[in-house]
């Protein structure tokens, strides 16, 4: 696909936040009111305003950082470095654990299992970020899915660009990501592995 088909792909990405973060504003008018003098985030926040923030359509701090995908879905600040063969400092830190993912995503995932424990439900993080070299052993160890086991092809899995994450559900767990977790951009996209959620914003 040619650059202006991408550049038209992130125009279009763009215009949709733009116009959710239009009919969130009108809805909470006052409380973004509060929040702008505040710096404080608004209780409550649509997914698609915070996405906004993450991607840099909304400023922070006076710097903002742009974020975007290309045509093929991929982070296009990550596109260069290949699946799996990501540098740690290019990825961000998922709360407070030693889990990674692309900075929306691990912005993303953060705030859903905050939201979550403040509902009384607890969700686990099992895996994040997948090295090309931990995508061989899993391949190895699991099988892949395309032959009845669990792994993506090396080179192909989305937890080898930070889209993806592994969650340790229990089944309140399960039945609330069910019902929240797209509200966050985590969907659950992979038959027989009701613990794998990839964000897809």
């Amino acid at each position: 696909m040619g650059i202006e088909a991408v550049n038209s792909r992130i125009a279009d990405i763009q215009s949709r936040i733009i116009a959710m973060q239009t009919q969130q504003a009108a809805a909470t008018k006052s409380a973004s009111a509060a929040s702008t003098t505040s710096g404080a985030p608004v209780a409550g926040a649509s997914f698609a305003t915070a996405l906004a923030d993450a991607m840099g359509t909304q400023s922070s701090a006076g710097a903002a950082k742009s974020y975007s995908l290309n045509s093929k879905g991929i982070p296009t600040e990550l596109a260069a470095y290949g699946n799996g063969r990501i540098p740690a400092t290019a990825l961000a830190q998922v709360g407070d654990t030693r889990h990674k993912l692309w900075a929306p995503a691990a912005e993303s995932l953060t705030r859903m299992v905050s939201d979550a424990k403040a509902q009384g439900v607890t969700i686990g993080i099992t895996d994040s970020y997948r090295s090309y070299a931990e995508q061989v052993d899993v391949a190895r160890r699991k099988g892949l899915y395309s032959q009845g086991g669990l792994a993506a092809r090396p080179g192909t899995s989305e937890h080898g660009w930070g889209m993806a994450t592994d969650l340790d559900l229990n089944a309140k767990a399960q039945t609330w990501m069910r019902a929240n977790g797209e509200k966050y951009g985590f969907v659950e996209n992979t038959p027989r592995e009701p613990w794998h959620w990839a964000f897809k914003p």
